[in-house]
């Protein structure tokens, strides 16, 4: 697993040539930002053509946070045995042999598929931004340059709004998923151009930490009673954005309101330009690890609210107010990164990232499932579905928030 020094290497970077080569890395993610949201703007097609249901297309939006959640482990065992350049480089063409196979596809089972790799190639995409802040960026900055990179990296979920509408509604859902294949290959080989990151010497000329080793240090994370309540939220902070603007804005306000394709896009655009400025906001808002943990807790309730009165009112002006207060305040979740990294000591950190990402991944699979499940269930028993999505949404960041709260605490520093 990928472990943030306790002091920096010989050959440091530049503060110029970091940044550059932390923009290269966020372009990788700025695409993952693309595929993980596209379902939000291409769900009518995919319904259409292949007949699904809600249960379905939750699944279909799942497979690549599932993909993606899953493969945390070994992407942060690959950068901490071969590095961030490597690991990208190596993982990332899966993601734009899946964009083709979906463009491709005849089935449901083959775009499924597709939707799986992308998971894969996109799964280093943030993690070698966090681990590449930790190692380069001083500590006292964590919360602030992740915050940049968040938003940065939000530019990629710009395509998946008004344009990606446009060519849907004029062309195909297909091709969509062939322009960001084509994207995509692009981000690689800016990558293989710019990110040349200095060697990092082992301590006292040990020897490279074996995997077994690097499993075992992951194993022990969770013998620390601190992180169960930083992981349930985990599972459900990002989890509730991704679900609402990556999967039901769109139905949503077509289905609800009346609204276009485009219209609805038009929204997803509002959503993503607010979401792409409230990491870095709210990273400079950072109070510190003595109040981090009640801000937190206090947003994540905000956020729960909103969701309910989406479910619940059934106005216009309401939905698309809401979504974008979504958007505002999925700003607030880069202090839950700023937790992990005062949670624990500095050879945890990479690894205490890892399983961060990898619960928030994991969160909105299981969220995309669960309300795929709840709108079909709400139907069969006609109540109306996106009541039922917003009110799982609510009691799932609920949930997550009074694990947080009632679970122990990390130890003061």
């Amino acid at each position: 697993m990928p472990t943030a020094p306790a002091a920096p290497p010989p050959a440091t970077l530049a503060p110029r040539a970091a940044w550059g080569m932390l923009l290269a890395l966020v372009s990788g993610f700025a695409l993952s930002q693309a595929f993980r949201t596209i379902t939000a703007i291409i769900a009518t097609g995919l319904r259409a053509e292949f007949g699904l249901s809600a249960a379905a297309l939750g699944a279909f939006a799942g497979a690549f946070a599932f993909a993606f959640g899953t493969m945390q482990l070994f992407m942060g065992i690959g950068i901490d045995l071969y590095g961030v350049r490597r690991t990208l480089l190596a993982a990332f063409p899966l993601a734009i042999a899946g964009a083709l196979l979906s463009a491709l596809a005849p089935g449901y089972g083959l775009v499924l598929l597709g939707q799986a790799l992308i998971g894969v190639g996109c799964a280093p995409a943030f993690l070698v931004c966090t681990v590449f802040i930790a190692r380069h960026f001083p500590a006292q900055r964590f919360a602030v340059v992740s915050g940049v990179a968040m938003g940065v990296g939000g530019l990629g979920m710009l395509f998946t709004g008004t344009p990606l509408a446009w060519l849907v509604q004029h062309a195909s859902w297909r091709w969509g998923f062939g322009v960001l294949a084509g994207l995509a290959a692009l981000a690689w080989l800016l990558i293989f151009w710019k990110v040349r990151e200095p060697a990092r010497p082992h301590a006292d000329g040990a020897a490279r930490e074996s995997v077994g080793a690097a499993f075992r240090g992951f194993a022990a994370l969770f013998l620390l009673p601190h992180t169960a309540g930083i992981v349930l939220l985990a599972l459900n902070t990002y989890a509730s954005f991704l679900a609402l603007r990556g999967l039901w804005l769109g139905p949503l306000l077509i289905e609800r309101h009346g609204f276009s394709l485009v219209q609805s896009g038009n929204v997803a655009v509002v959503v993503s330009l607010v979401s792409l400025f409230s990491p870095a906001l709210f990273g400079r808002l950072d109070p510190g690890p003595a109040r981090r943990r009640r801000w937190i807790a206090g947003f994540t309730g905000v956020l729960a609210g909103l969701f309910v009165a989406i479910g619940l009112l059934h106005q216009a002006w309401l939905d698309v107010g809401g979504a974008i207060g979504v958007g505002l305040l999925s700003g607030y979740m880069v202090l839950q990164y700023a937790d992990v990294r005062s949670a624990y000591p500095a050879a945890m950190t990479g690894r205490a990232m890892a399983v961060f990402t990898m619960a928030m991944f994991l969160g909105v699979a299981l969220m995309q499932w669960l309300t795929g499940v709840a709108a079909a269930m709400a139907a069969a028993h006609g109540v109306e579905p996106y009541t039922a999505v917003m009110l799982t949404i609510a009691a799932l960041l609920m949930a997550g928030v009074l694990a947080f709260l009632r679970l122990p605490a990390p130890a003061p520093t």
